[in-house]
């Protein structure tokens, strides 16, 4: 018969902090009772369940975390545009900003990759453990102020207030109204200096009264916005463009060629 693995005090001290963890409490206020062979069993269940649980945690996680369907850095033409911070980008890849509260603006161009550049701080802000949520100004001004009652309103604006990493996506290509303007500046005070907030815009700050014009807590939204914030800066062309411009004419050379084996 085999002989149960000794379990030493250490092991002892770091089973009992993980069932605490994973509040196990039936166990835990039974774990006196426990012998070694029980300890040595209790090595793999708990690893089993810790492993289950962080898998359904991230699953759930990244669904919260809406990213949608997007492309890894790794495809990312550092080349392309004129400017653009690598070094910058790459720090904010390691989501330590996130602990740190501060927000970040990524401002450029149409079609320039602030947007992939924004799902894949949040996907690796997820990978990491943290909670994100990646949406549209306008999806989200308009959620909000389409709620019909203040209940329903305070609901929808913990519900962006809440995720430790909280992406604002292009910001600038529409206009919105003093209502929208105020509910954005709501969502920002609530996250200031407790919550990271990302913020894409194609618009630099003294264009953002053309965004919201006649609201007077524009100049308030954008002092909350880059306090304890990290501004990234891209110019140059639209990729979008580029690859449309591609593809147009590798068609056309497609074309060309049928022609003249026909």
């Amino acid at each position: 018969m085999t002989k149960p693995n000794v379990v030493t005090s250490t092991e002892h001290d770091a089973l009992l902090v993980t069932a605490k963890a994973l509040k196990l409490h039936g166990l835990v206020e039974n774990w006196d009772a426990l012998n070694d062979a029980d300890f040595d069993l209790l090595k793999n269940w708990l690893g089993w369940e810790a492993h289950t649980r962080q898998c359904r945690g991230l699953t759930r996680r990244l669904a919260q975390a809406k990213l949608g369907k997007f492309k890894p850095m790794v495809d990312f033409d550092w080349a392309w545009p004129k400017q653009c911070d690598k070094g910058a980008i790459s720090d904010l890849m390691q989501v330590e900003f996130i602990a740190e509260a501060t927000n970040v603006i990524l401002m450029g161009p149409n079609g320039i990759g602030k947007t992939m550049v924004a799902q894949n701080i949040t996907y690796a802000a997820v990978m990491q453990g943290h909670t994100g949520l990646f949406v549209t100004a306008s999806q989200m001004l308009n959620d909000l102020a389409a709620q019909e009652s203040d209940n329903a309103l305070r609901r929808r604006l913990k519900y962006y207030a809440q995720p430790q990493l909280l992406v604002i996506d292009e910001v600038g290509y529409l206009s919105y109204g003093t209502r929208h303007a105020d509910l954005l500046f709501e969502v920002i005070s609530r996250r200031y200096e407790v919550k990271a907030t990302i913020v894409t815009t194609n618009k630099p700050f003294a264009e953002w009264n053309a965004v919201f014009p006649n609201a007077a807590c524009v100049t308030s939204l954008v002092d909350r916005l880059v306090h304890h914030s990290e501004i990234i800066v891209l110019e140059g062309d639209s990729y979008r463009a580029k690859e449309a411009k591609a593809k147009a004419a590798s068609t056309q050379r497609r074309r060309k060629q049928a022609k003249v084996k026909t």
